[in-house]
């Protein structure tokens, strides 16, 4: 049985990519090359295609110019990539320890210039609404096998994260031409989990804990570059949020493999809210409420937690070359969402291929189909405490969507 299962293994990792996955989550921060046998090393570069378009509510005409019937917003999602690495030693039978990088958290939104003016611009400053998210992740695990079929891991995360926004259109009102730069901020958080194998029979479960990593980020804000300086200069707390990964295989037959993941991320408690947007929505809400409320309203947040699972099978054909397929589920993160988020989840089905010129190294392939889910969207007062609010919040539909994302890796054990 072990002449397969080790190799068969490492495609668990490559095809459970999250490359679609609710909000800004990412690389679904894997920890499986951690767990691989002896010393390992593998690079691995994720793709995405998504379709993401939509229109403005047909109850809303406040929202369109006027003498314009195309609501439409055309493909608001950029293709995107990104990359992880991941180095593993066994240090003696009892120790390993391992580097792992990826881009844990992203977004690349951009609406298209129309004349409509719903997300967009075109009269002054020519722009659609924007958001761009990038982060860097970089952790240091050190591992302690007790006994043979145990490992206990742990160890700090360190975390870059940076963005822009741009607020464009009529469903922004007076935010219209609203701009924030986040600067770069680095941040320590840390993880830790365990995992039980029985080699033997190709059998693995590993869970797996990565703390919130709490941000200080300086922010620029402007009105179409003209600063906002309404209050005191703070620097905005931004937590990237914790998540805990489920990890499963077994073997089914000396050449069949199943494996399953379920992931789940505390998206409900993340808000971006910088300093001077505060202070602008607090006096919108007053405005808006004749005194009533005067709290404000988050730039960006999200109504509730994000789940997802994964189930597959891979199988060896010879002894250079395997398949895997896949289904997956992510539950989005609520509906109605955010602008910042025009989806509910996915569906989704994958299919990669393996190839092992020599025992101890492959390269992998994977493409993935995503079905992704209807959603209607909403400004950031959804939640105050004013009567009507909820439902006048609610600004577009987006609708029968899709995205198709790409995986290469390659892996050696020395």
């Amino acid at each position: 049985m072990e002449r397969y299962y080790p190799r068969l293994a490492i495609l668990c990792s490559l095809i459970s990519s999250h490359s679609m996955a609710a909000a800004l989550d990412q690389s679904g921060q894997s920890l499986l090359p951690f767990l691989e046998v002896g010393h390992y090393f593998e690079a691995s570069l994720n793709a995405a295609d998504p379709e993401v378009s939509g229109h403005t509510l047909g109850t809303r005409p406040d929202l369109v110019n006027s003498g314009v019937d195309d609501y439409s917003t055309n493909n608001v999602s950029q293709n995107f990539q990104y990359y992880s690495a991941a180095l593993k030693l066994q240090l003696t039978p009892e120790l390993s320890f391992g580097i792992l990088y990826d881009q844990p958290f992203g977004s690349d939104l951009q609406y298209p210039l129309k004349n409509n003016g719903s997300f967009s611009d075109p009269s002054v400053s020519q722009q659609g609404t924007q958001i761009n998210v990038d982060s860097q992740n970089l952790s240091l695990v050190l591992g302690y096998q007790p006994f043979k079929n145990f490992n206990f891991y742990a160890g700090p995360a360190f975390q870059t994260i940076k963005g822009h926004v741009s607020l464009r259109g009529l469903v922004y009102e007076e935010f219209n031409g609203y701009n924030a730069i986040f600067k770069e901020d680095a941040a320590i958080g840390w993880l830790a989990g365990f995992a039980y194998q029985l080699p033997e029979k190709a059998l693995k479960t590993a869970l797996t804990y990565h703390s919130k990593i709490d941000h200080k980020i300086n922010v620029t804000e402007n009105i179409l570059g003209t600063a906002l300086l309404l209050t005191d200069e703070n620097k905005t707390k931004i937590s990237t949020p914790q998540s805990v990964n489920l990890d499963f295989q077994t073997g089914l037959t000396v050449s069949t493999l199943f494996y399953s993941r379920i992931r789940w991320v505390n998206w409900k408690d993340f808000v971006i809210r910088p300093t001077q947007f505060s202070a602008l929505s607090k006096q919108s809400t007053t405005t808006m409420s004749g005194g009533a409320y005067s709290g404000g309203f988050n730039l960006d947040d999200y109504q509730k937690d994000q789940w997802s699972a994964t189930v597959g099978v891979i199988k060896k054909w010879t002894p250079q070359w395997s398949s895997a397929f896949d289904i997956g589920w992510d539950s989005g993160t609520g509906n109605p969402a955010s602008i910042f988020n025009p989806t509910k989840g996915y569906y989704g089905v994958g299919l990669a291929l393996q190839h092992n010129p020599q025992s101890n190294y492959f390269i992998s392939g994977e493409v993935k189909y995503f079905w992704l889910g209807d959603v209607t969207v909403q400004d950031g007062t959804y939640n105050l405490p004013l009567p009507g609010v909820s439902e006048a919040s609610k600004v577009g539909e987006f609708n029968d969507n899709h995205a198709i994302g790409y995986g290469l890796k390659i892996g050696y054990h020395f």
